[in-house]
């Protein structure tokens, strides 16, 4: 595994690290290096700032921003760097609106500062479309990256199978699905 950090893994708030840590699984499954932060567009902007600068500067490939909310970290980030930003945009717990407040705020970045935007609470997602930004430019990495999607269908097949030989009710009460 590569212990350098390529990708720089933040979020507004600490309550959303559940969440975020899939992205650092992943990417960690892949070889690649992150570093996680909790770091906030409103309550530390300079930090933010600094972080991406002194990221950007040390080689970092890739930013992965989660907030909640009006979602403000991707775009900030966005802002400050002309590295690739995504957004994982995440469940609000008091606007009662299942994140697609945060989903909107990340997703509606002005021209110019560009977020791409991944599910809402899509962490791991994010964590894989990092490795295809990195993999773009590195043969082992992309080569890990075609191994876990021929891995995924080898799975799905596997399922599918399991499933036309036992039945669906029969599948479903051995994995404890019903």
């Amino acid at each position: 595994m590569n212990t350098k950090p390529l990708v720089g893994i933040l979020m507004g708030s600490d309550s959303d690290l559940s969440v975020m840590s899939e992205a650092a699984k992943v990417l960690s499954e892949f070889g690649i290096g992150s570093e996680v932060h909790t770091l906030s567009a409103h309550r530390t902007p300079e930090a933010v700032v600094e972080y991406v600068t002194k990221s950007e500067a040390g080689g970092y490939k890739v930013f992965i921003c989660g907030a909640g909310g009006a979602a403000h970290l991707a775009g900030v980030v966005a802002a400050h760097t002309a590295l690739p930003v995504i957004g994982v945009p995440m469940m609000a717990s008091k606007m009662g609106a299942a994140g697609v407040d945060s989903l909107f705020s990340t997703v509606q970045m002005p021209p110019g500062i560009p977020v791409a935007t991944v599910g809402i609470g899509s962490a791991k997602n994010a964590g894989i479309l990092a490795a295809q930004i990195i993999g773009s430019g590195d043969t082992d990495i992309r080569a890990k990256v075609v191994a876990y999607k021929e891995k995924m269908a080898k799975d799905i097949v596997s399922k599918d199978t399991e499933l036309q030989e036992k039945g669906f009710t029969k599948y479903l009460q051995d994995h404890g699905l019903v």
